[in-house]
């Protein structure tokens, strides 16, 4: 894969990635804004995560028999009219429908991207390109949480609509193509999830993703109710999980090919039971920014690895695993982010309880689901 085809991927995962966390920080400013319960605002998670991961379900198969430059086209396009439109809402309704449509178009990126590095580079090399691309877009996520605290809510989906405009232009002029096999459009879902890697695989990424977002999701919540924090605190708290996000990509990325894949996942999950168990107590300010930090770098740690593990899968199934993983991850996300609205109204402790011991109990699962034959 050429340079500069790899840094238009990794400039498209940063568009896609620049409000994704950011958007669940904003709901406090977002709720105040509109006048509505920060429960009611909370959709604007879930109406982006559910969509996307239906909509991802299509962007593999469709990669196999279209070209992946036009496929880019279209969806960067319409993702770009959809911030925009966020931006611009005059009422909570509009902007759901905002985020609905970002989720579909959204989520064309990261599929096509790991189909082209699982195509175009070498296994020994995977690791560290999957590392890179997820490492470029929490630098984005990093800049729009942080942007979070300090503009308005509403130029935190104008700017990637400004910025997508731009791109398009790039990748019409510098994007090769990467043309399909010139076959009838068909989706293999049922021979790949019948195989049984590719379904212990991503039975563990459905559930690592619930127990993710269910907590992740509603953070900005926890620190506004529970210490009535700032925006700008909330922002900052909610920002040092990207930041330890962007090393994390990167290090797993490395250490998927160095140490092995299952290594750097099962690292990444004792790292998170550790930091959701403390959350438990009320710490001071600098004691949670710290384990937001263990957070972050636990997640991406077992982000990396699977992303890895997917490009190992044989090509027959590639295409299909590639869509299932954007797709498993944000349609259980979004029921993540559901089950989490539940406990927290029975209170935080519970709440980071519940999602912690299902964490344990999905760590001593993790080898077995992993890398069963």
């Amino acid at each position: 894969m050429k340079k500069v085809t790899f840094v238009i991927l990794c400039l498209e995962g940063a568009l896609l990635s620049f409000n994704v966390a950011a958007a669940s920080a904003l709901i406090p400013s977002i709720s105040a804004d509109f006048s509505v319960s920060q429960i009611v605002a909370g959709r604007i998670v879930w109406l982006y995560m559910l969509p996307y991961g239906i909509a991802a379900l299509f962007y593999g198969p469709l990669a196999r028999t279209f070209d992946v430059k036009k496929i880019e086209l279209i969806a960067l396009l319409f993702f770009s009219l959809s911030n925009l439109l966020a931006g611009l809402s005059q009422n909570i309704n509009t902007l759901f429908l905002a985020r609905f449509l970002m989720g579909i178009f959204g989520a064309s990126v990261t599929p096509l991207v790991l189909i082209l590095i699982a195509h175009h580079t070498t296994e020994e090399n995977r690791g560290r390109c999957v590392g890179s691309f997820f490492s470029i877009t929490f630098i984005a996520s990093l800049l729009g949480l942080f942007l979070s605290g300090i503009i308005h809510w509403r130029l935190i989906f104008i700017i990637p609509a400004i910025c997508g405009f731009l791109l398009w232009i790039a990748i019409y002029i510098k994007l090769p193509s990467f043309k399909g096999e010139a076959a009838s459009f068909k989706i293999n879902y049922l021979p790949a999830l019948k195989n049984k890697t590719v379904f212990s695989i991503f039975t563990y990424i459905f559930f690592v993703s619930i127990f993710f977002h269910g907590v992740q999701q509603w953070l900005s919540v926890y620190f506004s109710l529970e210490f009535n924090f700032s925006q700008f605190l909330i922002s900052m708290l909610i920002t040092l999980t990207s930041l330890s996000g962007i090393f994390g990509e990167f290090i797993g990325g490395h250490l998927s090919d160095t140490k092995g894949r299952f290594k750097t996942i099962e690292w990444g999950i004792i790292c998170m039971i550790f930091s959701v168990f403390l959350l438990i107590f009320k710490f001071p300010v600098f004691i949670l920014a710290l384990l937001m930090l263990i957070w972050g770098l636990g997640w991406t740690f077992n982000h990396a690895g699977l992303s890895t593990r997917l490009t190992d899968l044989p090509k027959e199934f590639l295409n299909e695993a590639a869509s299932l993983n954007s797709s498993v991850r944000f349609l259980a996300g979004g029921l993540g982010v559901t089950l989490g609205s539940i406990t927290i109204q029975k209170g935080f402790n519970l709440h980071f309880i519940v999602f912690g011991a299902a964490l344990i109990m999905l760590a001593f699962s993790a080898r077995a689901l992993l890398f069963s034959k």
